[in-house]
């Protein structure tokens, strides 16, 4: 299968510019390249140049690749961005994947060390401006770019699309493991690569149930937990994410921008993991790789176009609507709801889940058709179900949902999901968002204080809001005992309003 495909990249390479003198008219120019790495490892690599543009420097931007996605991935983003702007671009694949060398070290030092490595090559070998640089990826290249962005301080720049910042709060929000994401990450990384100690001993783990054990490694893997560096560097940081992403939820990326001092930009729209901008990186129109273009222009070629002077957080509703902005994370003006007293029998599965990754996200993104449920079919006696007031007009959520939640267990560990939804006449929700929580303590009473998934969503008037716990759900591990119970007392959920 690699033989195969350094077949299809050398045949790409020879359509799409192979080396040609520079000419009149702006153009581009790709080559296949080998660039060493960390230790030497070699990375393959795409290396996008402008022709017909002078003889350089020219900006860099540096780009590797997803997790189990070869060096093409960016390559239609990167002709346009050589074409029409004049940067040299080079889209590499990540160390341990298809044609490059190495093993997978799930963003570690090497990996990580390999973008510094990339930036070094191209200002000796392809015309780069050393001092006018900026990475940018999507999934697993763009958590590397965040990394890079804290190390190099040459990186002026970063756009990171469906990102992490958070690794175990990616992977193990609240205690409680994303089962489903897990299994696609572990699967894709064998069938297109390998493997290294760190990734065999986590899946050793996970399939032994410690997944605890492998929560360590999330700190040097995890921008959040290098911030303050990204801020003295004064990098210029655009986030991109979709409210759906079943690998990396929004809540994370959203607390990280809040902790970023630098430029900044947040923008957050409907989809699944890599589907809001998967078009751009081929080439095509799409609104987030126009932003990022843009982002590139300001803080690393110097143009004053103006992005620096727009709101910097951009937010599409996630059932559809235009994109509304804001100085500032939205989360001031909330609505309380309060709940009930409510006893359930823990274990058993109801007709309410938060959907499959990859595909619920996806049919939400690009068909406005979300994760639904029948409210009358929730059997209350193993699931909570509480009902708001009916919105008497159109009414927009917008910031982070929070639940405090009085609860009491008989079992020493239970899983509960929460659920938000939107209830039309009939009875049939819409899921806005959802969370996970894990409960230990056989018959202790306390009081948990939980974030759902942020949001924005306009609420259709004449519907209402419906919270539904439950103790099952088919993404995530669920280590709740049939039979036991769990109690609810006197609780509040508050929702975010624009």
């Amino acid at each position: 299968m690699r033989r195969s495909l350094v077949l299809v990249l050398v045949l790409l390479t020879t359509l799409l510019g192979a080396p040609v003198a520079a000419t009149a008219a702006p153009g581009h120019q790709i080559t296949y390249r080998s660039i060493p790495g960390v230790g030497g490892t070699v990375l393959k690599a795409l290396v996008v140049e402008p022709t017909g543009q002078g003889g350089g420097p020219f900006p860099l931007l540096v780009m590797p690749s997803s997790w189990a996605v070869p060096n093409i991935e960016y390559v239609g983003a990167a002709a346009k961005l050589a074409k029409q702007s004049g940067y040299v671009v080079v889209s590499y694949t990540s160390r341990g994947f298809w044609d490059s060398g190495g093993t997978i070290d799930v963003a570690g030092p090497e990996t990580v060390g390999d973008v510094s490595k990339v930036i070094d090559w191209a200002i000796a070998n392809a015309h780069a401006d050393g001092t006018k640089v900026g990475a940018a990826g999507i999934s697993y290249g763009a958590g590397q770019s965040l990394l890079a962005a804290a190390t190099d301080r040459r990186i002026k720049a970063a756009a990171a699309l469906s990102t992490w910042t958070d690794l175990a709060r990616s992977l193990y929000p609240n205690n409680t493991v994303n089962k489903q994401a897990v299994e696609v990450l572990l699967a894709a990384g064998k069938a297109t690569g390998r493997p290294g100690p760190v990734l065999r001993e986590a899946e050793d783990a996970y399939r032994d149930g410690r997944f605890w054990e492998v929560v360590p490694i999330s700190a040097e893997r995890s921008a959040a937990d290098r911030i303050a560096q990204i801020n003295a560097n004064g990098t210029a940081v655009m986030l991109g994410n979709a409210w759906n992403d079943g690998i990396f939820a929004p809540g994370q990326i959203a607390d990280f921008y809040g902790g970023l001092t630098g430029p900044k930009r947040l923008m957050l729209s409907p989809g699944d993991h890599a589907t809001a901008e998967l078009f751009g990186a081929a080439g095509l129109p799409n609104e987030i790789w126009e932003s990022v273009g843009r982002w590139f222009d300001r803080y690393v070629k110097g143009v004053a176009n103006g992005i620096d002077a727009e709101q910097p957080v951009q937010l599409k509703p996630n059932n559809g609507g235009a994109w509304r902005t804001f100085g500032a994370w939205p989360d001031s003006n909330r609505e309380t709801l309060q709940l009930d007293a409510r006893r359930i029998t823990a274990g058993w599965g109801t007709v309410a889940d938060s959907g499959t990754i990859l595909l619920s996200g996806a049919l939400q993104g690009f068909l406005n058709i979300p994760t639904g449920v029948s409210l009358p079919f929730v059997d209350r006696n193993v699931a909570g179900v509480w009902n708001g007031p009916h919105y008497s007009r159109t009414t927009t959520l917008a910031g982070t949902p929070r639940l405090t939640l009085t609860v009491t267990p008989s079992a020493e560990t239970t899983t509960l999901f929460a659920y938000l939804y939107e209830v039309g006449p009939l009875g049939l929700g819409a899921l806005i968002t959802h969370k996970p929580i894990k409960v230990t303590g056989a018959g202790r009473t306390q009081t948990l204080a939980v974030d759902l998934e942020p949001t924005v969503w306009n609420v259709d008037a004449g519907n209402r809001l419906a919270l539904v716990i439950d103790t099952v759900d088919p993404r995530y591990l669920t280590e709740s005992t049939r039979g036991s119970t769990v109690t609810f007392g006197p609780s509040s959920l508050t929702v975010p309003k624009a």
